[in-house]
């Protein structure tokens, strides 16, 4: 049974820090291993010269990525980041991000995920990332 917007927004709102909220994400769409976030763009996740800086995509993907896992899982558990890489292709200023989750494997113990987080205003892909996370619970 594929997970909704609305329990995915609050698995959002119960688990994660102040700050990481404090992107406005929001939650585009799920299926069963797959999560579509947006980050709406505000200048005070821009940094010197006015491009979104890469620690607020980071953040965004890790977030998409427990989101996406939790829709592979069917509920949300205690994960945590083991490894995350991020591959910048180019910057965005001005525009909603939206990141996109695919979970590529779900085993017992650990879950992988692919991250592509594209330029909501021209299309256009800004960066990778893949994680890999240790699942707890």
């Amino acid at each position: 049974m594929t997970m909704t917007t609305a329990e995915a927004d609050k698995i959002l709102a119960d688990n994660f820090a102040p700050w990481v909220l404090e992107l406005g994400l929001t939650v585009e769409g799920l299926d069963d291993q797959r999560a579509i976030l947006r980050l709406p763009w505000s200048p005070r996740l821009a940094r010197e010269g006015g491009a979104l800086s890469g620690q607020a995509l980071m953040a965004a993907a890790d977030t998409a990525t427990v989101l996406a896992v939790s829709a592979a899982r069917g509920a949300y558990g205690p994960m945590t980041t083991v490894q995350q890489s991020t591959a910048f292709q180019r910057a965005v200023s001005g525009s909603d991000v939206l990141i996109e989750a695919v979970v590529t494997k779900l085993g017992r113990r650990m879950a992988f995920a692919d991250i592509t987080m594209t330029d909501g205003g021209t299309g256009e892909i800004a960066a990778r990332a893949s994680t890999v996370y240790a699942l707890l619970g």
